[in-house]
C-alpha cells in the first residue's frame, strides 16, 4: 500500500532511572540513549514496518540533530518530506522508570508541516490508501483528508462537537483496560508479548496500527486489534522503535484472531 504521516519530529534523550527524580532529589541514571522520535516519527516508522514503507510529511530543524533525524528515519524505511524549520530542531528529554513508564519534558515549540508550503509534494496523499495525521495546520489536514482513509489525532482528546465535520468513528484508549469504540462498544487490549519495558510510543504505534488495518480493508474491530497489537508489542521494547511490529515473510500481519 501507500501510506503516509503528517506530523512533527522529536530528537528525544532517553533516561533511565528507578524513580523520576522529586524536587531537589538527585537520581543517577541506569541507561542512556538518544534516537529521532516524536509523534510523526514513531507512527512512520511503525507504519514502514507494517508495510515495507511510508511516507513523513514534516518539518525539521537546520542544524546537525535536524539531518540525523532525517537520516535515521530515512534508515528505518521512511520516506521524509520535511520543510526546513529554519530553527534548532526540537527537542525531549525522556525518563523512564522501573515500571516502563515515560515522563517527557520537551524543549521548543513544536515543528509543524503546513499545507500552504510549496515544498513539499502535498499531491502524494492524494494516491496514498491511508494517513495518519499527527499534527499540521488546517492546510496540511485538508491535504490529509484527500486520502481514503483518514485517522486523525485530536491531541489525544475528542470532545463532542469539537470538530467539523464530526469524526465517523472514534477510537479512545486506557492502557490495559483496552478502550472503547463510537459507534460499537469496548475492546480488549492485546496480551503483552514480554515484560514491560518502555511505554514511550505505544499510543502512536497503536494509530498507526489502527490505519494500516483501515487502509488494507480489515474491518474496523480488526484493524482495532491490530493497533492494540502493534501498541503492546512497543511497550515490551526499548524506546521508540525496538519491540515495533514488523510484517513477516508472507507479508504484514493483518490477518488473525480478533480481539472482541
Amino acid at each position: 500500500m501507500n501510506v503516509a504521516v503528517v506530523g512533527h519530529v522529536e530528537w528525544v534523550e532517553f533516561v533511565r532511572v528507578e524513580h523520576v527524580p522529586a524536587p531537589g532529589e538527585i537520581v543517577h541514571a541506569l541507561e542512556t540513549w538518544e534516537e529521532a522520535a516524536g509523534g510523526g516519527a514513531v507512527a512512520a516508522v511503525q507504519l514502514a514496518n507494517l508495510n515495507g514503507s511510508a511516507h513523513l510529511f514534516t518539518s525539521l530543524g537546520d542544524d546537525e540533530l535536524g539531518r540525523r533525524a532525517r537520516e535515521e528515519l530515512a534508515a528505518r524505511g521512511v520516506t521524509v518530506h520535511a520543510a526546513a524549520a529554519r530553527e534548532p530542531q526540537r527537542r525531549a528529554y525522556t525518563y523512564v522508570d522501573e515500571n516502563g513508564e515515560r515522563t517527557i519534558t520537551v524543549l521548543g515549540q513544536k515543528q509543524r508541516p503546513s499545507g500552504e508550503d510549496a515544498s513539499l509534494p502535498w499531491e502524494e496523499l492524494a494516491r496514498c490508501d491511508a494517513v495518519y495525521f499527527v499534527s499540521g495546520d488546517v492546510a496540511a489536514l485538508r491535504r490529509a483528508r484527500r486520502a481514503p482513509v483518514l485517522v486523525a489525532d485530536p491531541s489525544e482528546r475528542f470532545e463532542p462537537g469539537g470538530l467539523v465535520p464530526p469524526p465517523r468513528i472514534v477510537v479512545t484508549t486506557s492502557g490495559a483496560l483496552g478502550g472503547w469504540i463510537r459507534p460499537g462498544g469496548p475492546f480488549r487490549a492485546a496480551p503483552l508479548p514480554g515484560p514491560i519495558q518502555d511505554a514511550y510510543g505505544c499510543g502512536d504505534c497503536f494509530a498507526a496500527g489502527m490505519t494500516y488495518g483501515l487502509g488494507d480493508g480489515l474491518p474496523l474491530d480488526e484493524a482495532v486489534a491490530l493497533g492494540a497489537r502493534c501498541g503492546a508489542a512497543v511497550l515490551c521494547g526499548r524506546g521508540a522503535y525496538d519491540g515495533q511490529l514488523t510484517g513477516g515473510a508472507s507479508g504484514p500481519p493483518t490477518r488473525f484472531d480478533h480481539i472482541s
